[in-house]
């Protein structure tokens, strides 16, 4: 096991942790929070179009999406959308790689992710919960997309289970669990775990991303869903607006800032077994 490292400073990167500004976490009923996350380890960058069926002029692009970028939430009127991926830098006019309808509705949260291999990729509408923990609790969930890892495994220090044998290409169920300095246990295909100390802040709600990293080692991206009661990072929707891709974290690191504004920690993760091959995993 690796020393930790703390970096002294805040994690704060598109598709990472988000610098944002408050929005009602309670949103108004004409509006829903929706986000775009890229979590197929070998699909090269894309574009994202979000398309309003109500109103064709009115279009959200992200551009040159990469492996591991998860945006910001964007604050949209209720409706349905369609969500498409192409190649970077394909004219927008082109047939879709990907398309998929998202339906946002008042006061919801939606995450569409491409997921799994790029072989049998697919678009996933993942539920996002943004209601406020009991009182001295956070919340986790994992997106597993590291397909160096055929499950993955995450507990606190005391025992608390956050997900088990959690395929790739899959979500587990937010877990509260006790606000503060705690440790994470993060193990893959069931492998003697690697410990990673962590502070989670109370009314918090996180998600914690594993993707591969070069070789055989994997990686952990903490997302910030809400910061606490009443605070979402999010961005306003702009006709046309552009979106940026996030950097990828260095290879075979664990980076948790999971503490809104709180030090960036690091420890050292690997795979054991190495990349594995699957079949056939749920959605």
């Amino acid at each position: 096991m690796r020393a930790l490292r703390a970096t002294g400073a805040a994690v704060l990167m598109a598709g990472g942790v988000i610098a944002g500004w408050a929005v009602p976490a309670a949103a108004a009923e004409d509006t829903g929070l929706l986000r775009l996350a890229h979590l197929s380890p070998d699909t090269p960058a894309v574009d994202v179009y979000v398309d309003s069926v109500a109103d064709p002029a009115a279009r959200i692009t992200l551009t040159g999406v990469d492996y591991g970028t998860v945006s910001e939430y964007q604050d949209v009127p209720t409706g349905a959308y369609t969500v498409s991926m192409r190649p970077t830098g394909a004219d927008p006019d082109t047939p879709p790689v990907l398309s998929t309808i998202v339906e946002v509705s008042g006061d919801s949260a939606r995450t569409v992710a491409g997921v799994g291999l790029f072989a049998s990729l697919g678009l996933e509408i993942i539920d996002d919960s943004l209601a406020t923990p009991p009182s001295g609790q956070a919340r986790i969930r994992v997106l597993a997309g590291a397909s160096n890892a055929q499950t993955v495994d995450v507990a606190t220090v005391d025992g608390t289970t956050v997900a088990s044998g959690l395929p790739f290409a899959t979500t587990s169920d937010y877990v509260d669990v006790p606000a503060g300095a705690t440790t994470l246990r993060v193990s893959a295909g069931g492998e003697p775990p690697t410990e990673l100390p962590v502070d989670v802040a109370a009314g918090a709600v996180y998600s914690l991303v594993v993707l591969d990293s070069d070789g055989s080692g994997l990686s952990v991206r903490p997302v910030l869903d809400a910061a606490s009661p009443g605070i979402v990072p999010a961005g306003g929707v702009e006709t046309g607006a552009g979106g940026t891709a996030g950097g990828d974290l260095p290879v075979g690191v664990i980076a948790a800032a999971l503490a809104s504004g709180g030090a960036a920690l690091a420890l050292g993760l690997r795979s054991r077994r190495g990349r594995m091959r699957y079949g056939a995993h749920s959605r």
